[in-house]
């Protein structure tokens, strides 16, 4: 999906999500369109990557995903590959893994749990006291370790601008 056609099919939701909760639908609408590979890859309505930590209630499903992490010992349901490589000068290992991840109903449903999340978390304390500004929600949230990618925050600062660029005057 072009970034232009995403914006226009998603942006409702982020702004709905965004009066709930004060949280920058640029930077909401930022982490689908990065998550999902701007819409390409979003099974079982699932725009943000968000695990299900116990895969039995029925609202998960096993994925394929790639992760990073400094230790080579993390344990996954199932693990294809684990590759050692150097991200900004720093050691880390690249998994290859299948994991569970939730499902949703609709593309609504998965941006009210997304929002959610923020707010279930302790951990995200600091972005949401900045959750206007789209750019310092970004980092905050890539410091509180919402992904495993260490360029996290640089990568979706970019599609923050990408979004901004596709918003309708």
């Amino acid at each position: 999906m072009k970034p232009a056609d995403f914006v226009k099919a998603f942006l409702p939701f982020a702004k709905k999500t965004e009066e709930k909760t004060g949280i920058s639908a640029i930077a909401i609408l930022a982490q689908a369109a990065l998550e999902s590979g701007w819409g390409e890859k979003a099974p079982g309505n699932m725009f943000f990557g968000v695990k299900d930590t116990d895969g039995l209630n029925g609202n998960e499903q096993l994925l394929t995903t790639t992760e990073y992490s400094r230790r080579s010992d993390l344990k996954f349901p199932e693990i294809i590959s684990i590759t050692p490589v150097v991200r900004n000068g720093q050691k880390y290992f690249k998994y290859i893994v299948k994991d569970y991840f939730r499902k949703y109903k609709t593309p609504e449903e998965c941006f009210t749990d997304h929002t959610k999340f923020f707010f279930d978390n302790k951990r995200y304390k600091a972005a949401l006291a900045v959750r206007q500004d789209p750019y310092k929600f970004i980092d905050e949230i890539a410091k509180a370790g919402y992904a495993t990618a260490p360029d996290y925050a640089v990568t979706l600062k970019k599609v923050a601008a990408t979004i901004e660029k596709n918003i309708p005057k």
